[in-house]
């Protein structure tokens, strides 16, 4: 009884210390998401006349930052502490629960949204779905400037800008947690640390160019931040249709393509190791998909619905680009298609963009694993039964193998994201809406895309922006570690409920 005693004491006064280190490291990401939330009132430099509005992003943003550095300079252990997955998970899922609620206090006091409305609003942006309930063309520029530079740091992911700007072992479990596995350098921080520059240098570029292609200054920061964290909010109740400028939807193109491609190929990218990015799998995919899918939407939709080839040429690329990225921008409205380019923009928007991207969706590496392993296993079929073969592809510069644990972790993956799928299609149906519009607009939420066929409104029931709320911030991170996560939470504060004493 005695041993049994200690042994218990033991296990509690660990946990009590690997939770002093969660709340601590909690509190330093939490920190930054106050910095992003006070990030817009640099813009009164520019449009003091919305001083009177600073209020509503200091008082969040000061005291979470104010309280999340208490928690850090607190709780952190003095020595480094190495975190498991399932702890970083907990990190990831209670920092991404604050800042979301806390973000929605701009939305409620500036916009008078209610709660839900604010929830679905906070979680769009930090999320980087880009559906909206705000009315932008009334939206003040500090509203609309918070919405953009959420979804920019949504997209880069919290644990990574903590990671680049603090050491120690705890990057694993956290990068993990939110999907972002691949490291572009051995070094956890290192790695952190090119993405932000990359991320970085896309950015200024962007904001550049849209300038250039015709942009004001501020309409161009927005997009450039909403196109490559691949979020999609914008300035305009038009989206990018609003300018109607081939050289904008260029530019837009190609920063959307940034923003869903591979952080790791990008840096292959920029560094001119182009056998490396046209080894990519995902490369490949969508040199297959973009073709292919733009060719179907040219001919089955756009000839006979837009006045000129021109234009049917525009919408079909752009389309295209923006489902399949997941960004969400848009130049038409989608009322008018046929069943054939709902058909194609759904497959696209669940399919998703790169993995470790800024991209969701089930993501193009799943979908090329799983046909990498289905030719495999047609090939195996046809060989001698001694023959030994494996499923192979190419990650950066390096050749790797699929196991069979691999495919059967994605093969989970995809099913379970369908079961989800299918679920927020049936409750958005429950509402009254025909099947093809729930399969459309919970395709793009769950995918954390934001086109809309017109579900998503401010007087949407309640009950429906909900499921969208838990459908972005599930398609957001990674169902896995997330679930492990919250598993592992409440075995800890429940342990009689689940077994553990």
């Amino acid at each position: 009884m005695l041993l049994t005693k200690n042994k218990s004491n033991r296990y509690t006064s660990f946990l009590r210390e690997r939770y002093r280190a969660i709340v601590g490291y909690t509190g330093l990401i939490c920190a930054i998401a106050g910095l992003v939330i006070l990030s817009p009132l640099l813009a009164l430099f520019f449009y003091p006349e919305e001083l009177s509005l600073a209020w509503a992003f200091a008082i969040p943003g000061i005291a979470l930052v104010i309280i999340g550095l208490i928690l850090w300079r607190s709780l952190t252990p003095k020595r480094n502490v190495s975190l498991s997955l399932q702890e970083g998970a907990i990190i990831v899922v209670l920092t991404w629960l604050l800042a979301i609620i806390v973000g929605t206090f701009p939305f409620i006091t500036l916009e008078g949204l209610n709660f839900t409305q604010a929830m679905f609003e906070s979680t769009s942006g930090w999320t980087t779905t880009g559906l909206s309930v705000v009315d932008v063309e009334q939206a003040s520029k500090l509203i609309l400037l918070y919405r953009s530079n959420i979804e920019l740091a949504g997209g880069a992911g919290l644990a990574i800008i903590t990671l680049s700007a603090i050491a120690g072992p705890i990057g694993a479990g956290l990068t993990s947690a939110e999907g972002r596995s691949e490291q572009l350098a051995p070094n956890v921080r290192r790695s952190a640390k090119l993405v932000l520059g990359i991320y970085s240098g896309y950015c200024v570029v962007g904001i550049i160019a849209l300038v250039i292609a015709g942009m004001g200054w501020f309409d161009a920061i927005n997009h450039a931040f909403a196109a490559l964290s691949t979020g999609g909010f914008s300035t305009r109740s038009d989206s990018i249709g609003y300018w109607d400028s081939p050289r904008v939807e260029a530019v837009t193109i190609v920063l959307m393509l940034l923003g869903t491609l591979n952080f790791v190929t990008g840096y292959f990218l920029i560094r001119g190791k182009f056998k490396a990015v046209v080894r990519n799998g995902e490369v490949r995919l969508q040199a297959v998909i973009i073709p292919l899918c733009i060719l179907i939407i040219l001919f089955g939709v756009g000839i006979g619905l837009y006045p000129t080839l021109g234009k049917s040429i525009r919408v079909a690329i752009f389309e295209v680009i923006t489902a399949l990225s997941t960004t969400g921008f848009s130049t038409v409205g989608y009322s008018d298609w046929n069943s054939l380019g709902w058909t194609i923009m759904i497959i696209l928007m669940l399919i998703g963009g790169g993995t470790g991207a800024t991209a969701g969706g089930i993501k193009q590496f799943r979908i090329y694993a799983l046909y990498r392993a289905l030719v495999w296993e047609i090939k195996s079929m046809l060989l001698p039964d001694n023959a030994v073969t494996e499923a192979d592809y190419w990650q950066g510069d390096r050749r790797k193998f699929l196991s069979d644990n691999q495919i059967k972790t994605i093969a989970l993956f995809v099913f379970l994201y369908l079961i989800l799928f299918t679920v927020g299609v049936i409750i958005t149906a429950a509402y009254g809406y025909s099947l093809p519009e729930s399969l459309f607009e919970y395709a793009s939420t769950l995918s954390t895309v934001g086109l809309s066929i017109g579900v998503t409104s401010p007087d949407a029931p309640t009950g429906l922006l909900w499921t969208q709320i838990i459908g972005m911030f599930l398609g957001r991170l990674e169902f896995f570690t997330i679930f492990i996560g919250l598993i592992r939470l409440c075995q800890d504060v429940f342990p009689v409920v689940f077994g553990k004493k």
